[in-house]
């Protein structure tokens, strides 16, 4: 669970909680106690899902003793996707990603699954950008399309 802020509204007086910049720094948080590759693929991962959908909210979910800095995930309508770190890896894991075309063969991880899909990138790797922001901009429309059920 992301740790609350809280703001005085200029108007009212009132303190008001602001859940949203409090995703973006603890997912900048997350990014810069990384300092390595992992922390460089995850920060330009995060530019490219906010490209694609500049109104993904950011959050960081899952907070646990084994990892205290949770799990950065873009939400539009449900959950797009999540960025897990690993000593070998970065992951992006689409909520949705069994319900996505990708004809860019960017998902290469959790291909079995019946719902998700992952994308791992390695040190050095590389992803088309493109295809990716095309995949995010996808899982949103799912996203958006389930809530119209």
């Amino acid at each position: 669970m992301c740790a609350a802020s809280f703001r005085l509204e200029p108007t009212t007086g009132k303190a008001s909680m602001n859940s949203e910049t409090d995703g973006f720094r603890a997912i900048d948080a997350k990014i810069a106690s990384l300092g390595d590759w992992r922390g460089e693929t995850l920060r330009r991962l995060r530019k490219l899902i906010i490209e694609a959908d500049p109104d993904a909210v950011e959050e960081v979910k899952w907070r646990k003793v084994s990892n205290p800095m949770g799990v950065p995930t873009w939400s539009h309508a449900g959950i797009i996707c999540t960025g897990e770190t690993y000593k070998d890896k970065v992951k992006l894991t689409f909520a949705r990603g069994a319900a996505l075309a990708d004809p860019s063969g960017l998902f290469n991880s959790s291909l079995t699954g019946g719902t998700r899909r992952a994308i791992d990138i390695g040190q050095g790797e590389k992803i088309d950008e493109e295809a990716f922001k095309a995949l995010v901009r996808e899982a949103v429309a799912v996203n958006l399309a389930s809530k119209k059920r």
